[in-house]
C-alpha cells in the first residue's frame, strides 16, 4: 500500500447526500482494506453520517455543497473530514431531555475518543470550516 493515499467527493447540501456521503466512505475504506462488518466501520459510518447531516442542516443554505475528504497515511492514521462553506463553527449545545436534536457533535466526539481518535476544525480559505476526525488506522483494522 502507498505511503500516502486520498479520496474525495463533492456533494449538494441535500438530505440524500448523506446516505451518499456514508455509502462513498464505507466503499474507499474497503478498497483500502478496512473489514465493513466491524464495530469500527460501523463508527466511522455513523461519525459520516452525523458530519454530512450537521453540513446540511446547520449550512441555512449558504453552502450548497460539501465534501467530503479521506486520507490514510503510512497505514498509521486515517483523517475523515468534510468541508462546508458555511462560516459558523459546530457549538456545543446544552442537550435538553426533550430536544429532538443537538446531540451530533457530542455523538461524533464520543465515537472518535471511543476510536483513540480526536475531532479538531479548521478554516478554509472561503471563510468555510472542515470537521477532521482522527483515527488511528491500527485500531481500525482490529
Amino acid at each position: 500500500m502507498a505511503d500516502h493515499q486520498e479520496a474525495s467527493v463533492t456533494l449538494p447540501s441535500d438530505p440524500v447526500s448523506v446516505s451518499s456521503a456514508r455509502r462513498y466512505v464505507a466503499r474507499v475504506l474497503t478498497e483500502w482494506g478496512l473489514a465493513i462488518d466491524t464495530e469500527f466501520a460501523d463508527s466511522i459510518r455513523l461519525i459520516v453520517s452525523e458530519l454530512a447531516t450537521n453540513a446540511v442542516q446547520h449550512t441555512f443554505g449558504q453552502s450548497p455543497t460539501f465534501t467530503v475528504d479521506l486520507r490514510l497515511e503510512r497505514e498509521e492514521q486515517l483523517h475523515l473530514g468534510v468541508t462546508d462553506s458555511h462560516p459558523r463553527w459546530p457549538r456545543r449545545l446544552p442537550a435538553a431531555v426533550q430536544q429532538d436534536n443537538g446531540r451530533g457533535m457530542v455523538i461524533i466526539r464520543c465515537l472518535a475518543k471511543e476510536c483513540g481518535g480526536r475531532l479538531t476544525v479548521t478554516p478554509t480559505a472561503d471563510g468555510g470550516k472542515t470537521v477532521w476526525i482522527a483515527l488511528p488506522w491500527s485500531t481500525l483494522q482490529s
